[in-house]
């Protein structure tokens, strides 16, 4: 990071000097008449952390742009040449449906062909988890989406894949990062096509992966019983199009309703403000549908389709948007349940979370005598659990919780498009119980507690935004709270600092995880709350989780209230 503005000038000068095209060195010429746009592009480089790439489009070194990818590709291609010295590289590469992503897609195909990389380029947009699949498939050892996930329109995106389907964990991902930053001009980048070393695949990859998540399923008969339930389902613009309704009808459902206005993939996200099915406001539409035809399930996809946000009608017959903790927590559910019930288990299996997803998941595991297994936030470390156990113990079902959801491991990334299916499963399993998927998340409640969890996210843009970040921080590792919602805070754990902190005794303990820049502060009463700046926004997170027993169905209201209180209570004591 460079601070002066000489100092910044200087780097958009080096660029300038550089062998870029003339568009770009016009759009320089023009920063250099605005010192306050010119120092945002240019006073960092846009980082290659470890998920890759992403920030908002525009000519500068902080930029979204082909001269930031290309030093990306290239610091990559660099690593896996010198990792795989004596074969044939091979990398799979897929995009969303962002402006400027197959644009950028095509870029990285440039640059793996220069450097003698053998490259399988969708032919068209495809969710990421489909990237995951034919990574493993078609044996790379790497593969690249191009893709900003759920942010605003003016972001995109690139995040690296290793040969397992999963992104980068250590070593590569700091030795990537290290290759990325040796690359000290554009000019070090090859940018010059070898055609005949880049392959487009497309439909037979597409069947491959549905193939497989339709040997998910754990209930077909309760499909076949219920296959007329009407589901409403929104891409939000995005990929998941391409493939969801198509594999809602593989599982056997016949009353897909597709949302007509945001079926359409645009980049410019034109029917939400954002493209998160986090945001309510982002299925408005998939509700305002479900409404009138009286559907039974809501589910809408971010434009990557590996998340997916879901709404499902209460006691009183209204719609509820579940939150990412509610519907994981539910898949978990049922797929174990399921597993028990079909004589699955062998007595080696195992599920994963993240530190900052309900510990309502630890339970559903306990129930079930299954082990539960926690990583830092990000699907990448849930695919490491999952590569040290293989061949020893079986993988179930992971999630996040936000709103991302793996079930099986063919797969080693959060899968929205599976997830629609089972989600789907699920409901039609509840319904041949005479149930509804209300009524299975109460009983989950009863049988392994109420949890209930708030994100409280805080936007702080630009360098000024970071610094405050980072001074909140600073705040809460010198002087946690002493209590919460009238709870004493008895314990504090440290990501960054890999201790936890028992305030009772005032010992401090070592914790096996890798370093991240995260805070959590348990209470006496069983409360959880998390602090996060996030790794893909420039946003700081707090993740609240409060609990207490539910005996039963019809305590459900009073319950929810009194948690409801306790979360606006921690809020309140946060501030």
């Amino acid at each position: 990071m460079i601070n002066t503005m000489n100092e910044i000038v200087e780097k958009a000068q080096r660029w300038l000097d550089s062998n870029i095209d003339p568009k770009a060195k016009a759009e320089i010429e023009s920063l250099m008449k605005n010192e306050e746009a010119l120092t945002e592009a240019f006073y960092k480089d846009l980082e290659f952390g470890t998920g890759g790439l992403r920030g908002i489009m525009g000519i500068g070194s902080n930029r979204m742009n082909k001269y930031t990818i290309g030093m990306a590709t290239q610091g990559l291609a660099n690593y896996l040449l010198k990792t795989y010295p004596n074969e044939q590289v091979k990398v799979a590469l897929a995009h969303d449906s962002r402006n400027n992503s197959r644009y950028f897609a095509e870029t990285v195909a440039a640059v793996f062909s220069a450097n003698n990389i053998k490259v399988y380029l969708f032919e068209d947009l495809r969710p990421t988890p489909e990237l995951s699949f034919a990574i493993r498939h078609l044996k790379c050892h790497s593969g690249v989406v191009l893709t900003a996930s759920h942010n605003p329109k003016e972001y995109n995106g690139y995040k690296a894949y290793w040969n397992d389907g999963a992104q980068l964990v250590a070593p590569h991902d700091k030795n990537v990062i290290d290759e990325v930053n040796k690359i000290s001009s554009i000019d070090e980048v090859k940018f010059d096509t070898r055609s005949e070393l880049i392959e487009e695949i497309g439909q037979e990859i597409d069947q491959l992966y549905l193939n497989e998540i339709k040997k998910l399923s754990l209930s077909p008969d309760s499909i076949k019983e219920q296959k007329d339930i009407k589901i409403v389902y929104s891409p939000i613009h995005g990929t998941g199009v391409t493939l969801v309704p198509q594999c809602l009808k593989d599982f056997g459902f016949e009353n897909i309703y597709v949302v007509e206005e945001q079926s359409e993939p645009n980049g410019n996200f034109p029917t939400v403000v954002y493209p998160n099915p986090e945001e309510a406001e982002a299925l408005k539409l998939a509700l305002q549908k479900a409404k009138e035809i009286d559907a039974e399930l809501v589910m809408a996809t971010d434009p990557d389709a590996d998340r997916v946000g879901i709404a499902i009608k209460d006691q009183n017959g209204e719609f509820q948007l579940l939150n990412g903790n509610q519907t994981g927590s539910l898949l978990m559910y049922y797929v174990l349940k399921r597993w028990k019930e079909l004589n699955k288990f062998e007595g080696n299996e195992y599920v994963v979370k993240t530190i900052v997803t309900t510990q309502l998941m630890d339970k559903i595991a306990e129930r079930f005598g299954v082990a539960c297994y926690n990583t830092l936030t990000g699907f990448k470390y849930i695919a490491s659990i999952i590569r040290e156990l293989e061949g020893k113990n079986t993988f179930v079902v992971g999630g996040e919780e936000s709103y991302g959801y793996m079930i099986s491991d063919f797969v080693r990334d959060k899968d929205a498009v599976a997830s629609c299916a089972m989600i789907a499963e699920m409901c039609a399993y509840a319904r041949s119980q005479g149930k509804s998927l209300f009524d299975l998340l109460i009983e989950v409640y009863t049988e392994c507690g109420f949890y209930k969890e708030k994100l409280i996210s805080l936007t702080k843009k630009g360098k000024k935004g970071a610094d405050e970040i980072k001074s909140m921080m600073q705040n809460y590792r010198s002087t946690p709270p002493v209590q919460l919602a009238g709870s004493k805070v008895i314990k504090v754990i440290d990501y960054q600092s890999s201790e936890e902190r028992d305030l009772v005794s005032g010992k401090t303990t070592a914790i096996d995880f890798e370093k991240s820049n995260v805070l959590q502060f348990f209470t006496e009463d069983g409360y959880k709350i998390s602090a996060r700046p996030s790794g893909t926004e420039p946003k700081i997170k707090f993740y609240i989780s409060v609990n207490k027993k539910l005996s039963s169905k019809e305590d459900f209201e009073a319950v929810n209230q009194d948690l409801d209180k306790l979360l606006a209570e921690i809020e309140h004591d946060l501030q």
